[in-house]
């Protein structure tokens, strides 16, 4: 089988960290990282906290980490991160902290050493921009937000 090289991530432990597991991937083909939660908090219907992790990273030039949210969370329980997937810039050193909200109808519980998010390390394309008068034509045109189909019940 083979395997993707790893990419060296700096990682600092802040002292709420403590005896707290670093980010891991579950199985042998995640995508993610589970980073738990350094503190407790209870999210009301509606309601938004940046989770503490306790961990402050040096990512490499040229990536960028991605926050996305747990799938079992936000199925069984509504919770999810709102500007999913966040990003970490790789010149970002402050403390790594996971932008919850609880979408569901019940309080929701978490508590330090929940995993509480999914981190992918991710290549970062820089783009630059090029001025033009026009663009070239497509099929699609300037067809969106739903214009390419898709929703059985709309008839479309």
């Amino acid at each position: 089988m083979h395997s993707q090289p790893s990419v060296p991530v700096l990682v600092k432990r802040l002292p709420h960290s403590d005896g707290l597991d670093l980010p891991v991937y579950a199985t042998h083909g995640a995508a993610g990282m589970d980073v738990l939660a350094a503190e407790d908090v209870t999210l009301a219907p509606g309601a938004r906290h940046a989770v503490a992790t306790g961990l402050a990273l040096a990512i490499p030039p040229g990536y960028e980490i991605q926050v996305r949210p747990r799938s079992g969370l936000a199925l069984k329980h509504g919770i999810s991160v709102p500007n999913s997937p966040g990003t970490i810039d790789s010149d970002y050193r402050g403390e790594l902290k996971v932008i919850l909200i609880n979408h569901g109808a019940d309080p929701f519980e978490v508590r330090r050493g929940d995993r509480v998010a999914q981190l992918v390390l991710a290549p970062v394309t820089r783009a630059s921009w090029l001025a033009v008068d026009e663009l070239d034509e497509t099929v699609r045109g300037e067809g969106g937000f739903g214009s390419t189909g898709g929703v059985v019940a709309l008839g479309s």
